[in-house]
Formats: structure tokens, sequence, C-alpha cells
């Protein structure tokens, strides 16, 4: 099934006008896989259309998305917060890369994810100037699978099958500034800090609802693994988690 592409005449004149150059050539040139809730490909859409909630809840577009959450050889897990300019969640704080396979053989490949994987390394890339040397795509341990739908604003959201995928490498960062605001590092503790600042409201800081969801549903366990090299240990291929 094929939906048209919505000229952006139709859509919110002013969210459109004030999108960054960037942004809007991606939202219209990306096309996201759509999978229905068993995580079956079902066609492809722009990612504009994958992003706006009226779409999103009238024609009920469900996209496959994936969460990178690379750990250096400390084990400390690599934070990025959004660039002012993303249409969704601008400025959140967020695991290491969040993004989307393409419609595309290369990321459409469907044995042990490897699409996803692919997706991935091209997405640290993109956003964190990570070459894709430091990050291969054996490397990569898809741990499981979350359903989730958040909306952003009164306009954007996001409603995405997320493939959650570790890796252990200690990798060179080169921010893209049209990307990602900041980067950092966070041990256990520090984390649990930011999720409490987050909670309290206090500096205005914010996370991701994939993010928390990660967080609140599978990270610390999954960190345990990590740090004891037991990572196999913890896939799940079959079950996709549904979310609030």
């Amino acid at each position: 099934r094929r939906f048209a592409a919505v000229p952006s005449t139709m859509g919110d004149v002013t969210a459109d006008s004030a999108m960054d150059a960037v942004q809007r050539r991606l939202m219209f040139e990306d096309e996201c896989i759509l999978v229905d809730e068993n995580d079956h490909v079902v066609g492809h859409e722009s990612k504009y259309n994958c992003h706006l909630m009226e779409k999103i809840e009238s024609l009920n577009l469900l996209h496959r998305a994936f969460s990178v959450f690379l750990f250096n050889s400390k084990y400390e897990l690599l934070l990025q917060q959004r660039s002012t300019t993303k249409v969704t969640f601008p400025l959140v704080w967020t695991n290491t890369c969040c993004s989307h396979p393409l419609f595309r053989d290369s990321e459409l490949i469907e044995e042990n994810a490897l699409g996803v994987r692919n997706a991935a390394q091209r997405k640290l890339l993109d956003e964190l100037g990570i070459p894709a040397e430091d990050v291969p795509v054996d490397q990569f341990t898809p741990l499981g699978r979350m359903l989730y739908k958040a909306p952003s604003d009164g306009i954007w959201g996001e409603h995405e099958l997320d493939y959650l995928l570790f890796i252990v490498r200690d990798v060179n960062v080169h921010p893209n500034p049209d990307e990602v605001a900041d980067v950092k590092y966070v041990n256990r503790e520090e984390l649990k800090e930011l999720l409490r600042k987050a909670d309290a409201g206090e500096g205005g800081l914010k996370l991701s609802p994939w993010f928390r969801l990660g967080v609140d549903n599978f990270l610390f366990k999954w960190w345990d693994h990590v740090e004891k090299g037991t990572l196999k240990e913890a896939v799940d291929r079959k079950t996709i988690h549904k979310t609030p």
C-alpha cells in the first residue's frame, strides 16, 4: 500500500515555513519503512508523513526505527542532545543515536536485523561523525524491539517499532550540528541523576520518550550484561514489547 505524499501546503504552513532546510530535505527525501504491529513490511512513506500526528492517527502509520546504545570500554553510555532544528523533540537528551532504516535494499534485509544494523552504522556517521570502521555492523547486538507512540507537540510525533541495538566500542565522535547539540558519556549513577533532574524539571532538562521507555523497561538490567560480557544472553528476537 502506497500513500500519496502530502504537499507541504496541505500541512501546517507555519510548521513548514519554520522548518530548518536540512531537516525539510530529509523529511521529504527519506522514505521510512511502514510495518504492521508484527513488524511485517507493508509499504513505505515519507519521513514527513510518518511524523505528522494527523497522519499517524488517521492512517495508523507505524514505521520501523532503531535506538543505538553505545558504550565505551569503561562501560559508560554515550548520550546525545538533539539539535534545536530537529522537527521532533528538539533539544531533548536521548540515547546515542535514534533514527530509521530507509526503504532501500541494504536497509530492508531482515536476516539478523542486518538492514537495521546497516542503518545504524550510516546514522552514527551522519549524526555523530563516527566512522564506519569504528562501528562494524557485526558488532551491534539487537537485544529486543518495542512499539510505542509519542506526540512531540501539537503537530509532530512518533509511532515506531523500535529496535534496541547495543554496541561496546571506543569511537571517535565529531557531532554534526544539524543533528546534535551536545554529547556526553555517563555511568549508571550519572544517568540516574539525569533521570532525577528530568523528573524534577530542573534546568528544563528533558529526555526523549523512547529513551525513557528503554531506561524504565530494559536499560539497567542490560547494562549488567554489557559489563559482564554476556549481552548475547539477553537477546530476545521474538517479543515485540508494546509500551504505553
